[in-house]
Formats: structure tokens, C-alpha cells, sequence
């Protein structure tokens, strides 16, 4: 059987052209998430510190949206497809094919990373050792913007995305992950529905100490 790695870099790659012209706006229809993200990158440019991980930055738009923020932005993602297209489409900046549990990034180095919807297909089990890795590269003061499908269910919940299967999660379960890989999280925005499931779109913004 395929390891869930396995089959969320093959879903991906197949989708490529797809996926990305559907975010090729910078989420120019989206106003809470695009207000988050510039929330997120003006308080890493306040760290001083403006190297910016895109962790699972797929066709790049994210990275290219915090580069316009002003961040030292570089993308990541485990789909070489994505990277091809990403590197096409945004000559100028950075991106490599990496695992998120594995970032080739030195310890304690970024100002900020942004996981847009990127931690969805990690089976819950596996979803503290994946922030413990985000914290290992953050700086003291950096930040991590997280965003997912929130649930008010008790249980994080599986269910069929569109591209390869997901997980919702309560937003205070994940909070409390957050809790326990050591990071503060200081402001969360819930809001509507982001789809007929009814799960809420979610992003917590939190801050290594």
C-alpha cells in the first residue's frame, strides 16, 4: 500500500495546471485568510528577521504573495510537479521539493513560516512530530501561520478532499498542539463554512518564545 506521503505527492502531481489556476488570484476573493497572511508578514518584518518558509507552498502564488509583503520568501512542497510549475511561474524566488516533516532548513533560522492549508493531509498521529519541525526552524520570536478546516466536533474528522483525503480539526485540539510543540498562540480567525461539509476556515497565528 502507498504511505499517505506517497499518495498526497501522486494526487497532487496529477493536478498541477488545475489547482493552480483556480489560486492564481493571491486570494484576491478570500479577504479573511489574505488579511491573515499580510497580519503574519507584517509582524515578521517587525522580528527583523525576513526569512519566510511557504511550507507546502504548491504552484508558488503564497511565496510570491509574501515576497510582495516584503518577506525573504522561499517555497517548499512535496509534489516535484508543483515545484516545476512554482519555479515556471515565479522565476525570481526560491522553491524546493521538501517534506514538512523534513525541511532542509538550518535550526532556529526563519522569522516566520506559513502552512496554508498545507498540514490538512497529515494523519493526526503524525501531526506533532510535523510541528515539532516547524518550531526546530523557527527563531525565537518567529512565527507560524497555520490554516485548516476547523470542526466543533470533538475528534479531528477525516473526509474526502477534492484532491486526496483530509482531516478537520477543533480548533482547540489543534491550539493545544500548538501548546505542547512550544509555541504562544496569541489570535485565531474562524470564519464561514468553506464548503457544504460546513467545516469552518480556521487560521491560528502563533509565536515561538
Amino acid at each position: 500500500m502507498m504511505e499517505h506521503r506517497d499518495e498526497t505527492r501522486a494526487a497532487y502531481d496529477e493536478v498541477v495546471e488545475l489547482y493552480a489556476s483556480l489560486f492564481a488570484n493571491k486570494l484576491e476573493t478570500q479577504p479573511f485568510a489574505r488579511n491573515m497572511i499580510g497580519t503574519f508578514a507584517e509582524l515578521v518584518r517587525e522580528t527583523g528577521n525576513l526569512r519566510a518558509a511557504d511550507v507546502g507552498c504548491g504552484p508558488g502564488h503564497l511565496t510570491a504573495m509574501l515576497h510582495d509583503l516584503g518577506l525573504d520568501a522561499f517555497g517548499l512542497d512535496l509534489s516535484p510537479a508543483m515545484i516545476d510549475h512554482a519555479r515556471r511561474a515565479h522565476p525570481a524566488l526560491r522553491f524546493d521539493e521538501a517534506r514538512m516533516e523534513d525541511l532542509p532548513v538550518e535550526d532556529g533560522t526563519l522569522g516566520g513560516v506559513l502552512a496554508h492549508y498545507s498540514m490538512i493531509h497529515t494523519p493526526p498521529g503524525e501531526l506533532p512530530a510535523l510541528l515539532a519541525e516547524q518550531v526546530r526552524v523557527l527563531a525565537p520570536e518567529g512565527l507560524l501561520l497555520v490554516s485548516f478546516f476547523g470542526t466543533e466536533g470533538p475528534e479531528p474528522v477525516r473526509f474526502d478532499h477534492k484532491v486526496t483525503p483530509a482531516y478537520s480539526w477543533p480548533v482547540d485540539r489543534l491550539a493545544d498542539l500548538l501548546a505542547k510543540a512550544g509555541l504562544v498562540t496569541f489570535a485565531r480567525l474562524l470564519h464561514d463554512p468553506a464548503s457544504e461539509r460546513g467545516f469552518l476556515d480556521t487560521h491560528l497565528l502563533a509565536r515561538r518564545p
